[in-house]
């Protein structure tokens, strides 16, 4: 097998995608997260909220595979208002901290016009390195 599927133990099933991919080198692609959790039901408290949770559903996935919050190598986030996230720029990096401490890998941040799911503010995607 040349990678294995990775989704964290009590989520509901991905369905028609894989929350994450573990190639044989160690390299974990991560599907882009939104403001859901497990149930996917989305959290309560507006876009940093749903940011946090995005980002605790992409550590559960590197835990998932054996790794931690540090092996994230590169987060593309795709943000649905521009001001939305200008605005709470300074809750976002505490948010951000919450989750994944100190570490910041290389980011970027794409502004779009809707994602899948009408209720989401945010989708980020991820690659981590798991040795």
């Amino acid at each position: 097998m040349t990678h294995q599927t990775i989704h964290p133990s009590g989520w509901l099933p991905a369905k028609g995608y894989a929350n994450g991919i573990l190639t044989k080198n160690g390299t974990l692609h991560i599907g882009g997260q939104i403001g859901w959790d497990g149930n996917k039901k989305f959290v309560a408290g507006g876009f940093i909220e749903q940011m946090k949770q995005a980002l605790r559903n992409i550590a559960a996935i590197v835990e998932e595979a054996g790794g931690k919050t540090s092996d994230v190598t590169r987060l593309t986030w795709f943000v649905t208002d521009k001001s939305e996230y200008l605005t709470h720029q300074a809750e976002v990096g505490v948010a951000y901290r919450e989750v994944f401490g100190k570490h910041f890998p290389a980011m970027s941040l794409i502004i779009v016009a809707g994602l899948v799911e009408d209720d989401a503010m945010i989708e980020i995607e991820a690659t981590a390195h798991i040795d």
